[in-house]
């Protein structure tokens, strides 16, 4: 038999048990967070010391993000992986758009086999990745040749063997963001369409593709982010000669780690949180319109 005392005693220690888990699950969340992402404040904090030395503080400065602009090689490396990221970001975005089209929307002998190869290159680790791509181009003979073009007034030499390596990872990453998109879509609204004696190309372009238009520019983000902190595929596939920034990055490292290195490091993380967050910001703003369309 339960008594009135016996009763407030266990909820008191209901309570305080809610009170400890809370606790506890804060200070591991807290301690997690500081785990990974300390060491990254750390790097942006020093990348502004005002000493070449990345353990002892010397007072603020600037000057190393002004000495990384003079460096000739960084910006080279640094137009090399904007103008790869380009390149293959838009190549991917039109192939991953179209697998995924073809995979959600059709059925053909041979899907399941496409579909599963389509994972592949998120599942497989890099440097498996990078390998198969290197035997290939060694094999076959082509992909070293240098593509030599005048970018915003640099001249660059982009081996085609790093694009199609860009290419063949980042179309996987494309494919599965825009299918997530094709299977939330409302397909009522291109019926209605139809109905209306549009045509398939005309209902593809006034409904179709402005509907999956979040998806395509997310995954499109996603893989220019890819590209851009790219280091595993881009060494493998490079050859001598070419510098990317991560490569560039790797290279600087063997002779000391330098504010300039951190200055560098601070950069890409920059640009990388900055796609990332817009690509959110898209996603969650594509959810929102689907639920007013739905009538939330």
């Amino acid at each position: 038999m339960t008594t009135p005392s016996s009763a407030g005693y266990n909820a008191r220690r209901d309570r305080l048990r809610a009170k400890l888990g809370g606790w506890s699950l804060t200070t591991y969340g807290i301690l997690a967070f500081a785990f990974l992402y300390l060491p990254i404040l750390i790097l942006v904090i020093f990348s502004f010391n005002d000493s070449r030395s990345v353990s002892k503080w010397a007072g603020f400065t600037i000057d190393w993000y002004f000495k990384m602009i003079k460096d000739g090689q960084i910006m080279l490396s640094v137009w090399n992986s904007l103008f790869l990221a380009i390149v293959s970001t838009a190549i991917a975005t039109v192939l991953g758009t179209l697998a995924a089209m073809g995979l959600e929307r059709y059925s053909f002998r041979g899907k399941t086999a496409v579909d599963a190869m389509f994972y592949l290159p998120v599942i497989i680790p890099d440097i498996a990745m990078a390998i198969m791509l290197l035997l290939f181009f060694n094999m076959s003979g082509i992909g070293f040749t240098p593509w030599k073009v005048n970018f915003f007034g640099v001249k660059l030499a982009v081996p085609y063997s790093v694009i199609i390596g860009h290419v063949a990872f980042n179309t996987s990453f494309v494919a599965i963001v825009v299918r997530a998109r094709l299977a939330q879509m409302d397909r009522t609204l291109e019926e209605a369409a139809q109905d209306l004696y549009a045509n398939a190309w005309q209902t593809f372009r006034r409904v179709t593709l402005p509907m999956l238009m979040p998806g395509i520019v997310g995954g499109a983000l996603l893989a220019f982010t890819l590209s851009l902190d790219d280091f595993v595929i881009t060494f493998f596939t490079s050859g001598a000669g070419f510098n990317t920034l991560p490569v560039r990055v790797f290279g600087m490292i063997k002779k000391g780690v330098t504010p300039k290195i951190n200055a560098v490091s601070t950069l890409m993380l920059a640009v990388s949180l900055s796609l990332v967050i817009l690509s959110i910001l898209l996603r969650s703003r594509s959810g929102d319109e689907d639920a007013v369309q739905m009538g939330f």
